[in-house]
């Protein structure tokens, strides 16, 4: 269990308050409020997320879909404290970070969030067992136990034997199970993947889904943006996003959590 860190000094008390959300009974890990997310570029404003009120239970399994320019990876990066929304509020285990910093949320991704991206985003200068270890030591785990949680990771990923390799000389499928044990390595309550998949052949995609499958079945709380439905099927419950707002909400056994329309999410079950 990942230790929740303590306020930094140059936080307002004021925002640590627990959430009066009616799902805190329902053991909310994470939980946003009116999240509104404006885009500004050369040309129109454009209008990422709007007004989106999402709550995701521990142990859940929430995938995210939707087609392209959507605002799928906008929510997911607001989640993760990469990005901030421009009104509204998250909380995490029930703590609002309103007035977190960007010092503050890279604790945050150190200790609670693990996050997977597309493109892995590994250190290319690093060798896998260098980038696994990497966000344990910065967390403040002895090199010792960070080594052991690295060797356990990467012989359940199937990557013995490429510790010393660098990630240009990995496969995309290897590259993306690096970075998935660099984000689990310090065993944080939420994992957020941000189409990690979208980037890999139909092989690659299954070994992600199945690895996906494998820790949620442990406990882990999953948020996935994809545009695959493949992994999509592998979740709880799937949310269709459109034009940055929620469209359907559903749970994969056909109980809408939403008083919206589900046909198109319940299509992925074929």
């Amino acid at each position: 269990m990942s230790r929740t860190p303590p306020a930094s000094h140059a936080e307002n008390p004021s925002t640590r308050h627990e959430s009066p959300s009616p799902c805190a009974g329902e053991a909310a890990v994470l939980r946003a409020e009116n999240l509104v997310k404006t885009h500004y570029g050369e040309g129109a404003p454009a209008r990422a997320v709007r007004g989106v009120d999402l709550s995701v239970r521990r142990g859940e399994f929430v995938a995210v879909t939707g087609p392209s320019g959507a605002g799928k990876s906008t929510l997911l990066h607001l989640l993760g404290g990469l990005q901030r929304p421009d009104s509204g509020s998250i909380w995490l285990d029930g703590v609002r970070t309103d007035g977190y910093g960007e010092a503050r949320w890279a604790v945050e991704r150190r200790r609670r969030i693990g996050i997977v991206f597309q493109f892995f985003n590994l250190v290319s200068n690093l060798s896998v067992a260098d980038n696994v270890e990497l966000p344990a030591l910065l967390a403040g785990v002895s090199p010792k136990q960070a080594r052991a949680e690295r060797e356990q990771l990467l012989a359940e990923l199937g990557l013995q034997g490429k510790e010393r390799s660098m990630p240009g000389e990995l496969s995309g499928g290897e590259q993306q199970r690096v970075a998935l044990a660099r984000a689990l390595v310090n065993h944080p309550p939420l994992l957020l993947a941000d189409e990690p998949a979208g980037s890999l052949d139909s092989k690659g995609t299954r070994e992600v889904t199945r690895l996906l499958s494998r820790f949620h079945q442990r406990g882990q709380t999953i948020v996935l943006v994809t545009h695959d439905a493949r992994l999509a099927s592998a979740a709880d419950r799937v949310i269709s996003f459109f034009d940055g707002r929620i469209a359907d909400d559903a749970e994969l056994d056909g109980t809408p959590s939403r008083s919206l329309g589900i046909s198109g999410v319940l299509e992925l079950k074929d």
